[in-house]
């Protein structure tokens, strides 16, 4: 019996010692992960995806990646790939190297920057094909916090080269009013590895680092910095500025970095802009100096105070921003890494990406799968009856579907979804994959003044194909073309010393003449003045009782008025005025277009002449630098009666 029970408690010291030796074990490689600002990692076996927790953190590891996330906040203070060293700046605090963040306020205070930290935490699947972890925040009457209920998530799948995150944000109808001026997720990466960013195959470049731009000197604006002593010489002398890599919705699919020393690259990619708000040309940031890699799901960059989230007492609110995901590449050899070729492969995996959307894996609810959302379909013909007596097939251009507003209302609207394709040549389209609701159709056509929205909004059900038929835009016009103009900043100056642009219509050439930019003129120091421009043209038969018509859409404004007289610069009532309009600031911010306007303005006959006649466009606004119009198109149309 002693024998036997000394036999038993022997086992049983064994056992507890194996355990005791596999937990040590596990947590000696738990603590190698997460010693990561030593860059000391563990490579997870390859066979599926794991998920270990220790202390305040939790590892989500598939042999390739390991993702660890701050719990309960669900911060991102690890990223390794291939057991290398972490890739975000571990310099920083664990809650400033990859977050989920918004810029809101109560109305009358001022913004405040919520990081979306998570109360609590939950893994919703855990297996070796897929991990999904959600970090939540139940908002309550007295908090401090956005008022939001926060629902962000983290995806890691069996072999995959990444992982994927996405928020849903939900709003009680009972709720305070505020407004959301941004919201995006960030990722700062290791500012010593890191130097080459890449966002399209033409903005593509070595950049400064951080410090470079605190030895600069500043310009005209807080972003935009002229680097005096670079780390790098050849950069000696350039202009560093965020918004110089910024890009429009439709265009902003992958962007990141590439670390020559890792031989490793860090790529943002989106497979639908469905959630960003102001639709396909709505202009973001991407990747900038840091080194630091954005997805920008919201924002008044390029728009102004306009396409900010006003929520209102009353008003229910439910988004889902995401998924986007987080790729990962290598080099064979690090050090001689040619960033071109993880380019090419960040592009070509971007394609996969965009491919299998919508996603069939996110597991919340509110994340609908293909099987649960439609699509629509039509043909898109174009009616201009000056060019042709038909409508013709609208090839080429942007269709879409935005929640019910009137036409070109889509390009402020911000708390929907927006889903939006191109026409072939024929002017077909098919739009896949909308969810469920109610929407207005809109196209835009390039080459053709306005915006088009069908006469009817279009109930969108799950699983459902809706045909639309009579999809034709009728494009504005009054009259026949009597003329029209396609439409540097601090050069404007220098090409006109001491009088403004004058264009005369069969003689000048718009590739030369034409400004584009409306700018105000500096006068000595920071004094500006207004400037007027005079686009000459001549007539013949003149129809003095008639309305002429003078078409006119701007690009972009800023804080601008344009005002247009006819042959007489210093009547004292203009023909027509804009009033103040513009927050786009979009020549400050590098851009060629912000938030299109278009007007019609009549002009009488009886203030026209026979022979030369001069239309004046004034832009009035002279506080600063960056008050400014852009013009995209100006078309004088004749009286329809005498084509």
């Amino acid at each position: 019996m002693g024998k036997s029970r000394l036999g038993d408690g022997f086992i049983l010291w064994l056992g507890l010692l194996v355990q005791l030796f596999f937990r040590l074990s596990i947590s000696q490689d738990l603590d190698r992960s997460m010693m990561l600002e030593e860059g000391v990692e563990v490579v997870m076996p390859s066979s599926g995806v794991h998920l270990f927790h220790q202390d305040q953190h939790v590892v989500l590891t598939n042999g390739l990646v390991n993702l660890t996330l701050s719990v309960p906040n669900g911060m991102v203070i690890g990223v390794t790939y291939k057991g290398g060293e972490n890739l975000l700046n571990t310099r920083n605090e664990e809650d400033n190297r990859g977050y989920w963040d918004v810029s809101w306020n109560k109305p009358g205070d001022r913004f405040i920057m919520d990081k979306f930290l998570g109360r609590s935490y939950k893994i919703i699947v855990q297996n070796e094909d897929q991990t999904e972890i959600s970090f939540t925040r139940t908002w309550t009457v007295g908090s401090t916090e956005v008022p939001l209920n926060i629902d962000k998530r983290f995806v890691m799948l069996r072999d995959s080269p990444g992982f994927y995150t996405y928020t849903v944000l939900e709003r009680l109808k009972e709720w305070p009013p505020f407004l959301i001026q941004e919201g995006r997720i960030v990722f700062k990466l290791q500012e010593d590895k890191f130097e080459y960013m890449a966002m399209s195959d033409e903005r593509q470049r070595v950049m400064p680092m951080p410090g470079d731009r605190s030895s600069g000197q500043p310009l005209d604006y807080p972003e935009a910095v002229l680097l005096t002593n670079p780390s790098n010489p050849q950069l000696k002398g350039e202009v560093d500025d965020k918004y110089l890599f910024s890009c429009d919705n439709k265009d902003n699919k992958v962007h990141g970095w590439v670390s020559s020393d890792l031989g490793v690259g860090v790529w943002m990619i989106t497979p639908t802009n469905e959630f960003k708000t102001g639709g396909p040309f709505k202009q973001d940031l991407t990747s900038h100096v840091g080194p630091t890699m954005l997805s920008m799901f919201m924002s008044t960059h390029y728009v102004g105070e306009d396409i900010a989230l006003k929520f209102e007492t009353g008003e229910y609110w439910k988004k889902v921003l995401g998924p986007v995901f987080i790729y990962l590449n290598s080099h064979l050899q690090p050090n001689t890494a040619d960033p071109s070729l993880l380019w090419e492969d960040a592009k070509q995996r971007m394609r996969k990406e965009v491919a299998a959307w919508p996603y069939n894996f996110p597991l919340s609810r509110d994340f609908l799968k293909s099987k649960e959302r439609g699509a629509v379909s039509g043909q898109l013909f174009v009616h201009d009856w000056y060019k042709n007596k038909n409508a013709v097939p609208g090839a080429s251009a942007y269709v879409g579907l935005a929640p019910p507003g009137a036409a070109g209302s889509w390009q402020l609207e911000n708390k929907g979804y927006q889903y939006w394709t191109e026409t072939d040549e024929k002017g077909n389209f098919m739009i896949k994959n909308v969810v469920p609701g109610t929407y207005s159709l809109f196209a835009v056509v390039s080459g053709t003044l306005g915006d088009y929205k069908h006469a009817s909004d279009i109930q969108i059900a799950g699983g459902s194909i809706v045909d639309v038929r009579n999809v034709v835009f009728e494009a504005p016009r009054r009259g026949p073309t009597l003329f029209r103009q396609y439409g540097l900043w601090t050069r404007y100056k220098d090409q006109y010393p001491d009088t403004d642009l004058v264009y005369t219509v069969g003689r000048s050439n718009y590739t030369k003449d034409w400004f584009f930019v409306h700018p105000t003129r500096n006068v000595g120091g920071k004094n500006y003045e207004a400037t007027t421009w005079q686009i000459q043209f001549d007539l013949q038969n003149v129809a003095k009782g008639a309305n002429y018509t003078l078409q006119l859409a701007l690009a972009s404004a800023n804080g601008g008025e344009l005002q247009v007289r006819i042959n007489n610069p210093r009547s004292s009532g203009a023909e027509f005025s804009t009033g103040l309009i513009g927050k786009d600031n979009a020549l400050a911010r590098h851009g060629i277009h912000g938030l299109y306007h278009f007007y019609s303005i009549d002009i009488a006959g009886s203030g026209l002449v026979e022979g030369r006649n001069t239309i004046f466009l004034t832009q009035t606004r002279n506080l600063g630098p960056f008050r400014e119009l852009m013009y995209d198109y100006i078309r004088l149309e004749g009286p329809a009666s005498k084509f």
